[in-house]
């Protein structure tokens, strides 16, 4: 049997918490410094809170040390792994070689980040040499190139399935560093890509105004999980630690529902990799929360629309354009009549200028709306609904809750309750409850019924089922509140019980694998540590980062997404002779593009 995980982010450990408890398997966080996103840190006092919350579903956390390490922060880096180690963090996601080595002598597991660039076989079997037992995949790929991946290596494979797209192959950005010394690679993106741009060719001519063309769509593989697993992906990864709770609730709710579905489907072949079952709570609905509109990217080999660039904030679903302007608001001409309005909702629309307008709808009465007075908006406006106050308000109070199943096999006697307690993942415990001098039991059949009713009530983070109940001479009348007291001591010796959570892969260092004999600044060599893991594999030529060095003349950024193919301009399509290089301009900055039709790619340099 494959254990599948949902892996959900976290920007604070309370959202980690959340996460848990709509089905995350495990959960990604930062600790307080060196994560891939310095608006995510947190203490490691959080970090520990979690673990604890997480470890007793069998669910796993994992601490981002994902940024490049300059020279003079190795040592704190290293007392943050021993931190990180003691807080109870079951893995660590790294991008930078040398925290692989600052881990030696931990228990941590390592996992290759996605800014490691993994795109190829070749990629793979050296990154997994390096002793990582988990491979994050470039977002990239297509099925059959996973499938080429998972021939290739031994360690575990984890793919992005929702959320926000980067467009540029992970850990090979430099554009924001750049443009405002920001390093995507340090943890401080200034998000480049979503930032509006003017199009020119090579004349000066303006083909586009205003639109954020390295914008891409988000990520939504919701019904590719199947797919995905078939070549050979264990984890489905959630993007977002910058996400807000509601977000990350609904997302994970989603995506864990749909995994159970394929398990349904396939429970000699697959299982989860953690325990509990979410019980009850809101009904997950994807449309409603933050996207820039979906894509399923690259999954089939095929090129698609790709872009946002209409649209790089949430748009959200399309509720209608303005009728009718009013003093103190609008009428909405609505796209269905099953579109229900409310106080709160946030509204957005796209001006023509390219620049996406939000507001808050004060009341809705039916489809009229007061609001305060917009800018820009016009009469025949196309309106989306980014947020949807009612649906919030429906993730803040219908919570779900995580039980993990206890199956109790009883015996009743006149002198004791003796109690057989097997959990999910497999812990065992025995009780015994001596009955005393308590009466006899007039009606034995609703006492038995009393038995199984009490004890079938939950406790703690346990859902009890009586799976037999035994009986032996006369009944003794037995209080719910005996009862109760009998199943709280069950629980309570569950808890000093270990979950027996599922290994993870741990991986091997095999020094055999050789570097490339050359390296680029795209590999990111960036201390000491690098340099000599490199040189003992062979590389004998070794450019540092580009935050080192800034190289003149470097790629910024290399993309398989093409604006040529989003805007009908390429030549496989026949609108074009020649892939001519093509200019962004913003403001005084002036970007080329240039069009690798060999490989369709797409490459951005100053």
């Amino acid at each position: 049997m494959i254990p599948l995980e949902l892996l959900a982010p976290a920007r604070t450990a309370d959202i980690g918490i959340a996460a848990i408890d709509c089905g995350a398997d495990a959960v990604y966080i930062a600790g307080p410094s060196f994560g891939a996103r310095q608006a995510a840190g947190n203490a490691i006092e959080d970090i520990a809170r979690l673990c604890s919350y997480a470890h007793r579903f069998g669910a796993r956390i994992y601490a981002t040390v994902n940024t490049l390490v300059y020279e003079e922060e190795l040592q704190e880096v290293q007392a943050l792994v021993r931190e990180l180690e003691a807080a109870g963090v079951d893995a660590l996601i790294v991008q930078d070689p040398a925290v692989v080595q600052l881990s030696g002598g931990t228990s941590l597991v390592l996992h290759a980040s996605t800014q490691c660039a993994i795109r190829t076989p070749e990629k793979a079997r050296f990154t997994e040499s390096l002793g990582y037992g988990r491979l994050v995949l470039e977002r990239e790929l297509s099925l059959e190139q996973i499938r080429g991946i998972r021939q290739a290596v031994e360690a575990e494979l984890e793919f992005f399935v929702h959320g926000a797209l980067c467009v540029c192959y992970s850990g090979q950005c430099y554009l924001s560093e750049y443009l405002t010394g920001r390093s995507a690679n340090r943890g401080a993106c200034a998000q480049a890509c979503r930032n509006l741009y003017d199009l020119e060719d090579a004349s000066g001519r303006t083909l586009l105004r205003n639109k954020a063309l390295l914008s891409l769509k988000d990520y939504n593989l919701l019904h590719r999980l199947e797919d995905l697993a078939d070549a050979g992906v264990v984890s489905f990864k959630i993007e977002g630690r910058l996400k807000g709770e509601s977000y990350v609730r609904n997302v994970v709710k989603a995506y864990s529902e749909a995994l159970d579905a394929l398990v349904a489907r396939y429970p000699e072949r697959y299982g989860r990799a953690s325990f509990g079952r979410v019980r009850g709570g809101f009904t997950p609905n994807l449309d409603k929360t933050f996207n820039r509109g979906y894509t399923e990217l690259f999954l089939d080999g095929r090129r698609g629309q790709w872009s946002s660039m209409d649209a790089p904030k949430s748009m959200g679903e399309y509720i209608g354009t303005v009728e009718r302007l009013r003093p103190d608001g609008f009428t909405l001409k609505p796209a269905a009549m099953d579109i229900v309005l409310s106080n709160g909702d946030g509204m957005a629309f796209t001006a023509p200028d390219g620049t996406v307008t939000g507001f808050r709808a004060d009341v809705c009465e039916g489809f009229t709306v007061r609001c305060k007075r917009v800018e820009g908006l016009r009469e025949g406006t196309r309106l989306f609904r980014n947020i949807s106050a009612a649906f919030e308000r429906l993730l803040e109070s219908a919570r779900p809750v995580r039980e993990i199943p206890v199956s109790l096999q009883v015996s009743l006697g006149a002198d004791a309750l003796e109690v057989v307690a097997l959990s999910e993942d497999g812990r065992e415990v025995r009780h015994r409850a001596e009955t005393g001098s308590a009466a006899r039991a007039n009606q034995p059949d609703r006492m038995l019924e009393t038995v199984k009713n009490q004890l079938e009530k939950r406790s703690g983070h346990y859902s009890f089922t009586v799976s037999s109940l035994e009986t032996g001479g006369d009944l003794p009348f037995l209080p719910a509140a005996f009862l109760n007291g009998v199943r709280r001591q069950v629980a309570e010796q569950l808890d000093n019980l270990p979950v027996r959570a599922l290994p993870l892969r741990k991986g091997v260092v095999n020094p055999e694998v050789k570097a490339p004999a050359a390296l680029s600044y795209k590999d990111n060599v960036a201390n000491s540590l690098d340099r000599a893991l490199y040189a003992s594999r062979g590389a004998v030529e070794q450019e540092a980062a580009y935050e080192l060095t800034h190289r003149p003349g470097a790629e910024l950024m290399r993309t398989k997404y093409c604006i040529r193919h989003e805007l009908v301009l390429c030549p496989k399509q026949g609108k074009a002779q020649k892939a001519e290089p093509l200019y962004l301009r913003n403001g005084k900055e002036r970007l080329r593009l240039d069009f690798h039709c060999a490989v369709c790619e797409m490459t951005v340099t100053r």
